[in-house]
């Protein structure tokens, strides 16, 4: 369904003279003006709407996107008049993203959530070594002993530093529990703490929609062997 001529007659969703345009973008109606879509025009809603594109249309004749409607609002407002949510920041940015409305990405990434989460918190875990793909593996073995329990522990290892590091095999041996199953992070070289890292954790695994808890592994202190605080036990809670 391609945008009409300014000088057919035929009806349609954008009205020629008005310049009025009738959207379902998931479900989620709006009406507003080709000249809004198309302010930026290297966006992929002006190129949607250069009269290029063929369009879908819904049963009364709107155009449809087959996207969620949920924060086409706020990207309909920043177009209209350049004004930013004040919530549901990530989710506008995921929109502004796949809109490719490149003047409310950078304001968006400029707001202090964003700019948190982007340039401090995620600089920071890409220095920690395999950081995305040891939450990935908590989460598969946490899975794989749910049966029959209500919680499941996960013993983690935190090694801040190089000399930490060191010190692995040691620390590895003195552990009671299953070595095998035990998932390690670090070192890493940036200034975050140990407890900066567990939150970091914590957080990752609830945004899948977890529950989880952190606790340090106290570790029986023998009059002969040396105990290690690297280890911490990592709880999901099922039901």
């Amino acid at each position: 369904m391609s945008l009409p001529d300014v000088k057919s007659s035929q009806k349609h969703p954008a009205h020629p003279h008005s310049g009025v345009v009738q959207l379902n973008v998931g479900g989620h109606m709006f009406m507003t003006s080709l000249s809004t879509l198309r302010k930026h025009t290297d966006s992929k809603l002006a190129e949607m709407f250069s009269g290029q594109s063929k369009l879908r249309s819904d049963g009364q004749g709107r155009y449809f996107i087959d996207r969620s409607g949920s924060h086409f609002g706020a990207i309909l407002e920043f177009l209209r008049s350049e004004r930013l949510p004040t919530e549901n920041i990530q989710e506008v940015h995921r929109e502004a993203v796949y809109y490719n409305i490149k003047p409310l990405i950078k304001r968006l990434e400029e707001t202090p959530r964003l700019f948190g989460e982007l340039v401090a918190r995620q600089q920071f875990l890409s220095r920690v070594p395999n950081y995305k793909e040891n939450i990935e593996v908590l989460i598969r073995i946490a899975r794989a002993e749910a049966i029959a329990a209500r919680q499941t522990t996960i013993m983690i290892c935190v090694m801040r530093t190089e000399e930490d590091f060191n010190l692995y095999d040691n620390a590895i041996n003195s552990l009671e529990a299953d070595k095998e199953s035990v998932v390690t992070f670090g070192p890493w070289k940036a200034v975050p703490s140990v407890k900066d890292l567990l939150d970091c954790v914590k957080m990752d695994i609830e945004s899948q929609g977890y529950s989880v808890s952190i606790l340090p592994h106290l570790m029986e202190k023998g009059f002969m062997s040396k105990s290690y605080d690297f280890f911490h036990k990592v709880t999901f809670t099922w039901w």
